[in-house]
Parts: C-alpha cells; structure tokens; sequence
C-alpha cells in the first residue's frame, strides 16, 4: 500500500498521526453517570475474626509510621524490620511515637 501525499509548498507539513478531534472525543455521560458512589460504611459483624500476631502488628505498624514520616522502608530494611518487631510493645510504641515527631 502506497500513500501519496502532494506537497504544494516546501513549507507544508503533513502528520500522519494527527486525528481529527470530532472522531476521537468521547461522547458525553448520561446525567446519572456523573455522580459518584461511595461505598457502603463496613459492616463489624462481617469481619473476620482472624488475629494478627504481635509481631505482624508491630512490623505493620513500623512499616506505616515510617512512610507516615516520610521514610518508605526499602527491601533491604526487611531485616531491621524484622527485629525490632519482636521488641515489646512499650518499646514498638515509642519508636513509633519518636517517628510521628519526626514527620
């Protein structure tokens, strides 16, 4: 297949990309398709009743204060991680705390 384009002038310019704007607008939405929807509030007696172990919850929690103080954890902290989550709960706590005060 050949396409041949004509060039009147040495200053025309000719994209092959361009798309007329009237082929490619989406059409508008329907009256009801503009309002968002919220989900439903969670209903508690639908929870799992799975625990965390103390541990798990240590490290999460060490995981969210760090990014909320603008330190993401990288993959090689895992370990350090690792071991202050087996600390006691007082001591969990307190680093958390000294990281909210950081951010």
């Amino acid at each position: 297949m050949t396409i041949a384009l004509e060039h009147h002038t040495p200053q025309t310019f000719v994209d092959l990309y361009a798309a007329d704007p009237a082929d490619s607008a989406w059409p508008p939405a329907a009256a009801w398709q503009d309002v968002d929807h919220l989900l439903p509030p969670p209903n508690p007696a639908e929870r799992l009743s799975v625990l965390i172990d103390p541990r798990d919850q240590h490290r999460l929690a060490l995981h969210a204060a760090l990014t909320a103080a603008g330190i993401p954890p990288l993959p090689e902290d895992r370990d350090a991680i690792d071991q202050l989550s087996v600390l006691p709960s007082s001591i969990n706590t307190t680093l958390q705390r000294w990281l909210l005060h950081t951010a």
